[in-house]
């Protein structure tokens, strides 16, 4: 008998989860061995379940879906990740493929498409949606002004990142230090430094940066 593929989704919507499930478990070549709605449980779950494919949602409360593929490439290389997500611009395509992601395809996508893309991305292949592909090409063709934010937001370590999360989601310097294990003064230098980076020179800068480029559920 095969051996079925293992497959774990990662969606912060239990219909979506549910949907999808009852979409792949009509393929019997496809087990679902587990749902997660945050990339923290989502990063436990691979290392319990080991899947061979990740399907994962980028804008989740917690730990969002670009942080979760770079936590899951680094401990878990041979995993597959595919991005399942609504967010069409550039920045979020260039920091999915920059953290590890195998493959890239809207929610808005048919369900033929969804089965082109998750079988190329077992096979090892790359897999990019014909809409996600024209604006990366525009992007190039363009000569790549578009790119200038994400440039930007890649300068930004994993810590940088879940910091400016946190502080988008009203946290305190010492509620933050609290929850990553951090001292207060690391905390405010690692602020300090997104500030600089960011040029914003306040929280509400720094939380309209974060809801603008998805990383807060609004």
């Amino acid at each position: 008998m095969e051996t079925r593929q293992r497959i774990l989704i990662v969606d912060d919507h239990t219909l979506l989860r549910a949907g999808l499930r009852a979409l792949l478990s009509q393929d019997p070549g496809i087990e679902v061995v587990g749902e997660s709605g945050d990339g923290r449980d989502a990063i436990r779950a691979v290392g319990q379940l080991a899947p061979q494919l990740v399907l994962m949602d980028l804008t989740m409360p917690g730990m969002n879906g670009i942080e979760a593929i770079s936590e899951i490439k680094r401990r878990y290389p041979e995993v597959r990740v595919l991005v399942m997500t609504l967010h069409k611009t550039e920045e979020f395509i260039h920091a999915s493929f920059e953290a590890g992601a195998d493959g890239y395809i809207l929610k808005d996508a048919t369900h033929e498409e969804f089965h082109v893309a998750f079988r190329n991305v077992l096979q090892g292949k790359t897999y990019l949606s014909t809409d996600v592909s024209a604006k990366v090409i525009s992007g190039f063709l363009g000569g790549g002004k578009s790119r200038v934010g994400t440039s930007v937001f890649s300068s930004l370590t994993h810590r940088e990142r879940e910091i400016l999360k946190l502080v988008a989601e009203g946290k305190s310097n010492k509620e933050i230090a609290l929850y990553l294990y951090l001292s207060v003064k690391t905390v405010e230098k690692h602020r300090s430094n997104l500030m600089m980076k960011l040029d914003v020179h306040n929280a509400a800068g720094l939380t309209a940066y974060a809801i603008e480029r998805g990383l807060v559920v609004t």
